[in-house]
């Protein structure tokens, strides 16, 4: 896993911007720690860096390619792992291609210049990277199908700037570090429209998609999409199709030459994926698989159960380590530590925009990961999983899936992801929110595949299913990427394979959900692989602390805010309903949903004022 960047500009010569691509290329050095690199060619520069996973020694970017004349054909800087790279190589080996190192970049280098473009349909991995083809002077930038890893880009007169994160391309001079109202509708909504970012002028290439840019201009392309299928299994065939593509992938996916582990919290998916691999390397005469599990050290009077979490996670965590005899670490974390605002701003600069649902999600993951991070390079997440075989309460709510509107936003869950609630109730109505919302959903509804012939229930909900795969998953596996890879760690996520994602979205309804339990197909291919207990456990989502004192500090920082009037967030807040929250007794936020707002003013101050952001509204 890795950070690239880039410039293309037709009409300059690079050379006289080496500083600016260096500190482009210097922007990512969290993302890769153990390396660096750029490159140069005329109109284009190239910069990496690196986290090594794959031959340690060799796979230095950009990595360049030469035709059997010696002449430069093309370069690569690329982030990601192919996960089939081994019988990519073995193929390209078999038409005539010499490799100099053991990496997947090389092979994928190799592989764009023996099939071009269409090279991507072959490809099985995360990835995103940029492919500088000397011969037609032209640049490619590609993403993988799932969006897994993420690649910016901001289109020029001449040509682009692109990058792993915007902080790379924001290091440009030529890019403005604007926000108009479509980016800030993007912020206050858990709505993320693909292909949008939040800085005015500046995109996000599709997952699926492959950006080409000459001369001639700047042209898209999907590659992929889901498309839906008739679905021929019967229940036991797709209960025994799904088990054999988990072995299959997660087989692929131990594969590193840095120390690898697993992110386990109790709950079905992450075990799932903890004792598929911990069967794996063990067949293969390896170490068993080590996992993590975290916690807060004080939930004030202890775990209580809420609308979204129901049971505690330490349990489950100990019954699947005590089957498996993973080697097991326990991170604790300190409640009021996360609404530190040094870590906030960290989190900020590593996400490059204000967290914002569950604000004590993002700097909880930080410290895990940076905990994980001690004594592994690379882990295995069981994130996706829900979206994929449809374990989320909203898939089982006739409220949700009745609504009009994105199902996350609707019914006991909504209120925890609205962050709305301390702005100003006019700049809200100038952002025309319930439109910017609609127009969302519906643009969402109409990409939505379907079969003729399909049942009312079954075409609802395959809308469902494709939401959440297009739509909320992402916002998921940004937050997954950006605070693994502000501390170095690449984290895998098996559920996120395109075979499994294509074959599952397939599945009808009636079979997903044949007992009439959340992930059935799932519990049912997997039952053997665990306890009773965590394979009947009801859903319970990444803990959020419970500790006061977490919520002091919240205050606190809200408090120091709202005394300070150059603070860049009071304008847009309600300063009467700040006020009013403030005065309540701690632990009285009520609704919850109050917290969220908090959140996300005093996260949305930090970026404002961090990032030096410019608001055009």
């Amino acid at each position: 896993m890795c950070g690239i960047t880039g410039w293309l500009s037709y009409s300059q010569d690079m050379r006289e911007h080496e500083n600016v691509l260096q500190r482009m290329t210097d922007s990512m050095a969290r993302r890769g720690p153990d390396a660096q690199g750029t490159w140069i060619d005329g109109p284009v520069g190239l910069g990496h860096r690196r986290l090594s996973i794959i031959d340690l020694e060799g796979g230095k970017q950009p990595m360049l390619a030469r035709q059997a004349d010696g002449k430069q054909a093309a370069t690569i800087t690329y982030s990601g792992e192919i996960y089939n790279f081994r019988e990519l190589r073995a193929e390209l080996q078999l038409r005539g291609h010499c490799f100099e190192n053991r990496s997947d970049t090389e092979v994928v280098l190799r592989a764009y210049l023996e099939w071009g473009e269409n090279f991507v349909d072959r490809l099985n991995g995360m990835y995103a990277f940029a492919i500088w083809d000397r011969r037609q002077e032209s640049l490619l930038l590609v993403r993988d199908r799932m969006g897994v890893k993420p690649l910016y880009y901001y289109p020029t007169a001449d040509g682009v700037i692109f990058g792993s994160e915007p902080k790379a391309l924001l290091a440009n001079p030529s890019v403005p570090r604007r926000v108009r109202a479509d980016g800030l509708r993007e912020i206050l909504e858990m709505v993320k429209t693909p292909g949008h970012a939040v800085f005015h002028g500046m995109y996000e290439v599709l997952p699926g998609e492959v950006v080409r840019v000459d001369r001639r201009g700047l042209r898209k392309r999907r590659y992929w999409r889901l498309e839906a299928r008739e679905h021929a299994d019967s229940l036991e065939q797709t209960v025994r199709h799904t088990r054999d593509l988990l072995e299959d992938i997660v087989e692929r996916q131990i594969v590193a030459d840095v120390p690898l582990c697993s992110l386990l919290s109790g709950g079905l998916d992450s075990s799932v994926i903890t004792a598929l691999a911990s069967k794996k390397l063990l067949e293969a005469g390896k170490a068993n698989i080590r996992s993590f599990s975290v916690d807060f050290r004080d939930h004030g009077q202890g775990f209580a159960g809420d609308a979204v979490r129901g049971t505690p996670d330490a349990p489950f965590v100990r019954e699947l380590v005590a089957r498996i005899h993973s080697t097991h670490g326990e991170i604790l974390l300190d409640s009021a530590e996360l609404a530190d605002p040094a870590l906030r701003r960290q989190v900020v600069r590593a996400l490059d925009l204000p967290p914002a649902y569950w604000g004590d999600m993002w700097p909880s993951l930080y410290r895990l990961f940076e905990e994980v991070r001690k004594h592994s390079t690379v882990a295995l997440s069981g994130e996706s999983a829900d979206e994929v075989f449809g374990g989320y309460r909203w898939f089982h709510d006739p409220e949700a899936i009745e609504a009009d509107t994105f199902p996350w936003l609707t019914s006991v869950t909504g209120k925890y992801f609205d962050g709305k609630t301390l702005f100003d109730r006019g700049l809200l109505r100038q952002l025309d929110m319930p439109a910017f919302l609609a127009d969302s959903y519906h643009q969402a509804i109409a990409e939505t595949p379907m079969l003729v012939g399909e049942s009312p229930v079954e075409r609802r909900m395959r809308e469902l299913s494709y939401l959440n795969l297009t739509r909320f998953v992402q916002t998921l596996l940004d937050r997954k990427d950006r605070m693994s890879m502000a501390v170095g760690l690449e984290v895998r996520v098996p559920f996120c394979d395109h075979r499994l994602v294509e074959y599952a979205f397939n599945i009808p309804w009636s079979l997903k959900a044949f007992d009439g339990r959340e992930k059935s197909i799932l519990r049912a291919a997997t039952r053997d692989l665990l306890p009773p207990s965590i394979t009947d456990r009801v859903k319970s989502p990444y803990p959020s602390t419970q500790d006061p004192a977490y919520e002091n500090a919240l205050r606190h920082s809200l408090a120091t805010i709202m005394q300070s009037q150059d603070a860049p967030v009071r304008p847009l807040l309600d300063t009467m309903h700040v006020q009013e929250t403030l005065n309540r007794p701690l632990g009285d936020v009520s609704p919850m949903y109050d917290r969220m707002g908090m959140e996300l003013a005093v996260g949305l101050n930090t970026w404002l004022t961090d990032l030096d952001v410019t608001l055009d509204l």
